[in-house]
C-alpha cells in the first residue's frame, strides 16, 4: 500500500515500448502511440488524484526527427490533439501543462496548441504536468550555457559566480524539484538523453512492461518500491 508519508514529489517516465506493443499485435506504430496516449492521460488524472506535485513525461526527443516521416506526422498531430483536448478541459481537470523542448522546431500550429494549453492551464492548483516535447538533454544543457555567456557577455553576472543554482534557473524545469524517481518501461535500462542534469540523484526503476500496458496499479508499485529505498545523495 503506498504510504502518505515520504511521497515522491516529482516522478519523471521514460514512456518506452508504444512500438513493440503495436507491433505484437499487428499494428501500425501510430496506433501503438494512440494507445500510449490514452495510458498517459489516465496515469496523469491519478497521479493528480494522489497528490504528486511533477510528473515529466518524454514525449519526443530531439533524436526522434529520425524516424519515418508517417509515424512522425502521426505522432505530432497525436500530440497537438492531446494539448487542445486538455486546453479545453482545464477547468475541470485541476492540472497545469508545461512543455520542456525547443518549440521553435516544431510547427506553427502545434506552436499555438501548446501556448493556448499552458496559457489556459497555468493557474491550475493540480500536478504540473510537464511533457517533453523535441527535448534532447544535451541540447538543453547546451542552451543553458549559451544563455549563461551571453549574461557574463553583457556583464549580468561574473564568471566565477556560475553555480549550480545559476545553471539550474536556466534550465527548462527551472523552479521545479529535481524528479525523485524515474520509470522507463519496455525493459530497456538506459535515459536516452533524458534529463541528465536533474536526474542525477534520482532513484531508477525500470519495468518489463510495454507503455500501453502501464496502469495506475503499476505507478502504486513504483511508489512502493520508491519508498522503501533510503535515499543518501551521495552519503554513507
Amino acid at each position: 500500500m503506498v504510504k502518505s508519508e515520504n511521497m515522491p514529489r516529482h516522478i519523471a517516465i521514460i514512456m518506452d515500448g508504444n512500438r513493440r506493443w503495436a507491433k505484437a499485435r499487428g499494428m501500425s506504430a501510430n496506433a501503438g502511440h494512440k494507445e500510449g496516449a490514452k495510458t498517459l492521460e489516465n496515469v496523469v488524472r491519478y497521479a493528480n488524484k494522489i497528490g504528486l506535485e511533477y510528473i515529466t513525461v518524454y514525449a519526443f526527443s530531439t533524436e526522434n526527427w529520425k524516424r519515418a516521416e508517417d509515424e512522425v506526422k502521426g505522432l505530432m498531430l497525436l500530440l497537438q490533439t492531446y494539448l487542445d483536448d486538455y486546453s479545453k478541459r482545464a477547468d475541470t481537470e485541476n492540472i497545469k501543462v508545461q512543455i520542456l523542448g525547443d518549440i521553435t522546431a516544431l510547427s506553427s500550429g502545434m506552436q499555438k496548441s501548446i501556448q493556448k494549453c499552458m496559457e489556459r492551464t497555468k493557474n491550475n492548483t493540480g500536478i504540473t504536468f510537464n511533457i517533453a516535447l523535441n527535448y534532447g538533454g544535451r541540447d538543453e544543457l547546451v542552451k543553458a550555457v549559451k544563455q549563461i555567456a551571453d549574461k557574463v557577455q553583457k556583464g549580468e553576472i561574473l564568471p566565477d559566480q556560475i553555480n549550480e543554482k545559476i545553471i539550474e534557473e536556466n534550465l527548462y524545469t527551472k523552479g521545479q524539484p529535481d524528479p525523485d524517481l524515474v520509470i522507463r518501461t519496455s525493459g530497456e535500462k538506459r535515459l536516452s538523453n533524458f534529463l541528465p542534469w536533474q536526474l542525477v540523484y534520482s532513484e531508477m526503476l525500470f519495468i518489463d512492461k510495454n507503455w500501453p500496458d502501464f496502469s495506475s496499479e503499476d505507478l502504486d508499485e513504483a511508489i512502493i518500491e520508491y519508498q522503501k529505498r533510503t535515499r543518501k545523495f551521495g552519503a554513507n
